[in-house]
C-alpha cells in the first residue's frame, strides 16, 4: 500500500478492531481515524471493510464524507496563515491605488486587525474556502461581505483608537464591526435586514467581543442614545449623507 502507513497484517488487524463499531457509525469513524494517520490509509480500511463484511453503501458514502470533512479541516494555523496572505494582498493593493489614496500605506493597527479577525467566521460555510481571498462573498439575503481591502480602507479612515465610540450602519456579516472593535472602545452597529443582524450578534457573541452592540432596525436616523460618536461607518453608498448622521 506504498506510503499508506500499514502492510497486510495491520490491513486485517485495523479491520478486526473496526468490526466491533459496525453498528456506531460516527464510532467507526473514531476507530479508523485512530488506526489510520492520513486520508488514504482510511480510505483503504473502509474499503476493505466493504469488501469483508458487504457494508451497506449508503454507510459506506456517510463514512467517506466524514473521513474526507475530518481530514481536511482546516486548523488555526492555516488560519493565520490565509489571513497573512491575505494582508499582503491588502497591503499591496494600497501600494498599487496610492496615488488615489494619498498613502502607500495603512495605520499598522489596521493591519494588526486584519491578522486577528477571523474572517471565516463571518461567511457560510459554504464559501470557507474563499474566506481570505480579497473579494466579496455572499452571506445571504443578497449582500455580500466587503472586499478586506475596502474594510482595512474604511477602517483606516476612521481613526479610531480605543477611546473611540463607533457607529456603524450596515452591520451586515459583522465583519467590519469586527475589525472596528479590534481598536476601538465600543461599535455600536445597526442592520436593517433581520435575519442578517440575529445572525451577525450570535456570530460576535461566540467569538467573545463585547464591545459591540447589534440593533435591528433602519439606520438612516442614526443611534441618538449613544451619540455623539468619534467615528460614522456607512457600509452602503446613499445618495447624500443623512442629517441625523452628520449630526451625532
Amino acid at each position: 500500500m506504498g506510503d499508506s502507513g500499514f502492510g497486510a497484517q495491520g490491513g486485517r488487524d485495523s479491520v478486526k478492531s473496526t468490526k466491533l463499531y459496525l453498528h456506531n457509525d460516527f464510532s467507526l469513524y473514531c476507530a479508523i481515524e485512530s488506526l489510520a494517520p492520513n486520508l488514504e490509509s482510511r480510505i483503504y480500511i473502509i474499503l476493505y471493510v466493504v469488501y469483508i463484511y458487504s457494508m451497506d453503501r449508503l454507510l459506506l458514502t456517510i463514512f467517506l464524507v466524514l473521513v474526507y470533512m475530518f481530514s481536511f479541516a482546516q486548523t488555526e494555523e492555516d488560519y493565520v496563515s490565509l489571513r497573512s496572505n491575505m494582508v499582503a494582498e491588502v497591503e499591496n493593493m494600497v501600494v498599487q491605488t496610492r496615488d488615489y489614496l494619498g498613502k502607500d500605506k495603512l495605520d499598522s493597527r489596521v493591519i494588526d486587525a486584519l491578522k486577528t479577525v477571523a474572517r471565516h467566521e463571518f461567511v457560510p460555510d459554504i464559501y470557507d474556502s474563499y474566506a481570505y481571498e480579497n473579494r466579496p462573498l455572499p452571506i445571504g439575503q443578497n449582500q455580500t461581505i466587503s472586499q478586506p481591502y475596502i474594510v482595512a480602507l474604511m477602517t483606516d479612515l476612521a481613526q479610531v483608537d480605543k477611546d473611540s465610540n463607533v457607529l456603524e450602519v450596515g452591520t451586515g456579516s459583522g465583519y467590519q464591526a469586527a475589525v472596528l472593535a479590534e481598536l476601538a472602545n465600543h461599535v455600536y452597529s445597526i442592520e436593517i435586514i433581520e435575519a442578517l443582524g440575529r445572525n451577525a450578534q450570535k456570530v460576535l457573541y461566540n467569538l467573545g467581543y463585547t464591545n459591540i452592540t447589534v440593533r435591528i432596525g433602519d439606520g438612516y436616523n442614526g443611534w441618538i442614545e449613544h451619540a455623539p460618536f468619534d467615528a460614522i461607518i456607512v457600509t452602503a453608498a446613499p445618495e447624500k449623507i443623512p442629517q441625523p448622521l452628520i449630526d451625532q
